[in-house]
């Protein structure tokens, strides 16, 4: 058999296969990729017997454990538990601690289906705090560089030219602003900050130790930069990515709409993709109404709607160019002018997207 492990450094970066046992609301709030849940007890039975070891003590929550899961249940989960262990036999399991819950799996797989399979110890919770001290120390220990730019000049693309980039955006599967919404939802805040975690450790693992990310706010989505990450965001050096009016809102007529209604339509179906991207859309326009000013917001809105319709009844797409431009010029670039004025003192370079990448691998090698 092999034994119980402690290398959590070598479970994320080997992308080792996870089976956790906990309940699935425990589940639901944070895990780790490659994981499938496969609980010893459901939501209510992981109530009842924590209400009893309140109440009565370990040996009663026990007792009352064991009489909730058993007969075809019990033979149920370990099936279960063991076609994961002859799938995944370079795997482990894990409970939250790696105490009671991961060693009655243990034991039941070995009585009752002849299986002998390590579990993690320490638990989620090891495992959790091991992700946490690996983005705490690559802060601490290496370089980063962000990258500006107005809406729609591309960041994403150009972060996708390096090597040595870090995409939060990719990792709260959200483009960032008020229109970034996909049409697949956030991942949990546990798990946006876990993958953000593997990323570094495995970059790290490859001689990475200098990060690129896009310049961003506090959320991504409703994904939260964690603290230490975005404080030392507020003083990294930034390189200011620019382009052309007419290139960005080309570019931000492809994610936007053509790419956005996409998603909708391949996720949602014709019909109804169409519709919940119209209504995706129309959120998002209302979500800045406060900063837009009513006036301004019913003019936008109502040239949304009517490119909404030509599109729905021409397949054009020519209209939306419209509310894209207003909203550059009206909102966005102000914007985005009055933070680059205020983050000038930290503006190391700026060029077009050739330039920029060209800086930023030569910056690597530098460093």
């Amino acid at each position: 058999m092999r034994d119980n492990t402690t290398d959590y450094r070598e479970i994320f970066l080997n992308d080792i296969p996870l089976m956790d046992v906990r309940a699935p609301v425990e589940f639901g709030k944070g895990a780790f990729p490659h994981t499938v849940n496969l609980p010893l007890m459901n939501d209510i039975e992981r109530q009842r017997v924590g209400t009893c070891y309140k109440q009565h003590g370990q040996q009663a929550a026990i007792e009352l454990g064991h009489s909730l899961v058993c007969g075809s249940v019990k033979q149920e989960r370990i099936e279960a538990w063991a076609a994961f262990a002859r799938s995944q036999p370079q795997g482990f399991l894990y409970c939250f601690r790696g105490g009671l819950r991961s060693q009655i799996t243990q034991q039941w797989l070995t009585s009752e289906a002849s299986i002998e399979y390590p579990r993690v110890i320490g638990g989620y919770k090891a495992l959790r705090n091991f992700l946490i001290e690996t983005t705490e120390n690559a802060i601490a220990e290496c370089d980063f560089v962000l990258v500006g730019g107005l809406t729609g000049t591309g960041k994403t693309e150009a972060l996708a030219a390096l090597r040595n980039t870090l995409d939060l955006e990719a990792h709260a599967n959200h483009r960032g602003s008020s229109f970034g919404k996909h049409a697949t939802p956030q991942p949990a805040q546990i798990d946006f900050e876990n993958t953000l975690a593997i990323d570094l450790l495995k970059k790290r693992a490859r001689g990475v130790s200098q990060f690129v990310l896009e310049d961003e706010g506090r959320m991504v989505g409703r994904c939260t930069i964690p603290l230490a990450l975005y404080q030392g965001m507020q003083q990294f050096p930034l390189v200011w990515l620019e382009d052309s009016f007419d290139n960005r809102v080309e570019r931000i007529l492809k994610d936007y709409v053509i790419d956005l209604c996409a998603e909708f339509i391949e996720v949602h179906g014709s019909e109804q993709g169409f519709t919940l991207y119209a209504e995706r859309l129309r959120q998002s326009l209302t979500s800045i109404v406060k900063r837009l000013g009513g006036e301004r917001y019913q003019r936008l809105a109502a040239i949304l709607d009517d490119a909404l319709a030509e599109q729905q009844s021409r397949r054009t797409v020519e209209l939306h160019r419209e509310w894209i431009t207003a909203l550059l010029k009206e909102y966005y670039d102000p914007m985005y002018a009055y933070q680059r004025d205020a983050k000038g003192h930290r503006l190391e370079f700026s060029g077009n997207r050739h330039e920029v990448i060209e800086y930023l691998r030569a910056r690597a090698i530098r460093h």
